[in-house]
């Protein structure tokens, strides 16, 4: 046989995980819950700044996390210690959540009762940014400690979020970290993307954060 057939096996994947994902949008608009798909690196204070969210936004919001990880359910834990509904996902071994798992997420969850879900995706700035996750809007956080060149490196993720946060500011004064040069580069990808400049340990910046996502959601399901 002197023929070689090329299957797309990525392109398929993607073109079906579209479909669900767009379905998982619609179920979300109908049950008037607005899911936050959190992508970032490890370390840059995902769980830190969804507690936080939490602190501003519990009164005014019902609020439910699903926690993704490949192992464990360390964080999914702090969450529900803070008496806060939250599903563990274990990924076993894939570096990002695709939307039939968060569409299983959803499903165990009595979706109706929530205003904001917040999806906390596996750690890294490379497969989140390629799946869609059937989120409302998409967030991504960057650390003051992994630098202001990560949009250089990492184009793809700044270009598909809604917006971005810039945690652990308290840092700046302990770096080489410019934050005119960071929004200079991530507007050139992604001239429409918000960004909130916040430090999960002190808590400055939190607020402003917090209550523009609480005017997202609102403005989505009232």
């Amino acid at each position: 046989m002197d023929e070689v057939r090329l299957i797309e096996v990525k392109e398929d994947i993607l073109a079906d995980n579209k479909k669900v994902a767009e379905g998982l949008r619609q179920k979300l608009a109908k049950d008037k819950a607005f899911l936050v798909n959190l992508m970032a690196s490890p370390g840059a204070g995902k769980t830190s700044l969804i507690l936080k969210t939490i602190e501003v936004l519990r009164a005014d919001l019902n609020i439910g996390v699903i926690e993704a990880d490949i192992d464990s359910k360390v964080d999914s834990e702090k969450v529900a210690a803070q008496g806060i509904y939250a599903i563990q996902l274990r990924t076993g071994g894939f570096c990002h959540v695709d939307a039939t798992m968060v569409a299983q997420c959803i499903d165990a969850m009595d979706v109706k009762a929530f205003d904001l879900i917040l999806l906390e995706n596996v750690g890294n700035l490379v497969c989140p940014a390629e799946v869609d996750a059937g989120a409302t809007l998409n967030a991504m956080i960057l650390s003051v400690p992994e630098g202001d060149d990560k949009p250089l490196k990492y184009p793809l993720m700044f270009s598909i979020v809604d917006v971005l946060v810039v945690n652990k500011i308290d840092f700046l004064e302990l770096s080489d970290f410019d934050v005119d040069v960071l929004r200079k580069r991530v507007l050139t990808l992604n001239p429409g993307i918000k960004i909130f400049e916040v430090s999960s340990q002190t808590g400055q910046g939190i607020e402003a954060w917090a209550n523009w996502l609480k005017e997202k959601v609102y403005a989505s399901i009232k």
